[in-house]
């Protein structure tokens, strides 16, 4: 007859990490933009209230709307707090939009809920 010793594991090593360790931490995926593959960035909760609350005071001005579309892209992809507004006014607006709304759909809003619209 054999005893067998407990097998003891270092308790530190296989903590789980608490919730306060991913503070901070930016979750990254890659899109399409004008043919290439560009990292974004999930926005922070504080970002999404900041962009729904502009959304609402924006309404219908064009000039507002873009602004809130180049504060996404900054906030959200990768180079984009680089990019001066007259950066924002070399690209087609079609290409700018749908770089946003792939960085709005990766952080869990669409972008009728960044206008403040219930869907």
């Amino acid at each position: 007859m054999s005893s067998k010793k407990p097998i003891v594991i270092n308790s530190e090593v296989n903590k789980v990490a608490g919730l306060k360790s991913f503070v901070g931490k930016k979750q990254e995926k890659s899109v399409d933009f004008m043919g290439e593959k560009i990292p974004v960035r999930k926005l922070t909760v504080a970002q999404v209230m900041e962009i729904q609350e502009k959304a609402k005071d924006a309404g219908e001005d064009e000039s507002r709307n873009f602004d809130l579309l180049k504060d996404v892209i900054r906030y959200g992809a990768e180079g984009g707090d680089d990019l001066s507004d007259e950066d924002f006014d070399s690209f087609a607006l079609d290409d700018l939009t749908k770089l946003s709304s792939a960085i709005m759909k990766h952080s869990g809003i669409s972008p009728e809920q960044g206008k403040g619209k219930a869907n």
